[in-house]
């Protein structure tokens, strides 16, 4: 069995439909286990660990917000689900808010905001979590080219030292947003790989899906 060692930084992961991508994000996120082998961050076995208790923060493509909360609350969760915030937390979810160029929608409600601004609060909710592993499973798959492009240059800004995965199905939100590429044919993830040259000359596979 062949082990799989993920440096720090920003990765892509990319293949075809169906080829497990995001299977491989809900192995990490704990929400599908393992038929076999074990899943380890810095000498910790993550499998003994429900979701809620791992060091990840996933970020979906319908951003997960809460219509009936405000803005703020739903930055607020990233912080304590019951949204018991003393002042400290209160001023840190204005300040998530304000990195993400929402300042002063914090008592609106999601329904009130443009789908941009909906990924953005999203994305401030899961930054505010500081959690060493973020998932990206095509959060920004329904923006425009020039909004996607603006989040994904948002998002490499703001992750600091996280560990960033990205499902997509996009080379060109590759080539921009991660330095590596994990390819995942049939099941299999492939050692992350510089990602311009991998996608410069492609495996038969990847050549084929790309077009």
């Amino acid at each position: 069995m062949a082990d799989l060692t993920l440096p720090p930084g920003r990765h892509a992961v990319i293949g075809a439909s169906g080829s497990g991508k995001s299977t491989l994000l809900s192995l990490i996120g704990g929400y599908l286990a393992p038929d076999r082998g074990r899943l380890r961050w810095q000498g910790r076995d993550l499998g003994l660990l429900p979701p809620g208790r791992r060091p990840v923060t996933t970020l979906f493509q319908n951003h997960n917000l809460f219509p009936h909360l405000s803005v703020a609350q739903n930055v607020g969760m990233g912080l304590r689900p019951d949204l018991r915030l003393d002042r400290d937390q209160r001023d840190r979810v204005t300040r998530a808010l304000d990195q993400v160029g929402l300042a002063g929608t914090g008592p609106r409600r999601p329904g009130d905001l443009s789908g941009g601004q909906q990924s953005r609060v999203a994305l401030a909710r899961a930054l505010l979590r500081a959690r060493p592993i973020l998932l990206l499973d095509e959060p920004f798959a329904a923006l425009g080219p020039a909004l996607k492009s603006e989040m994904l240059a948002l998002l490499a800004d703001l992750a600091g030292d996280a560990t960033v995965l990205m499902v997509t199905h996009d080379p060109a939100d590759a080539r921009a947003f991660a330095p590596t590429t994990l390819l995942i044919e049939d099941h299999r993830v492939h050692p992350p790989l510089p990602t311009g040259p991998l996608l410069d000359d492609p495996p038969p596979g990847l050549r084929a899906y790309l077009g």
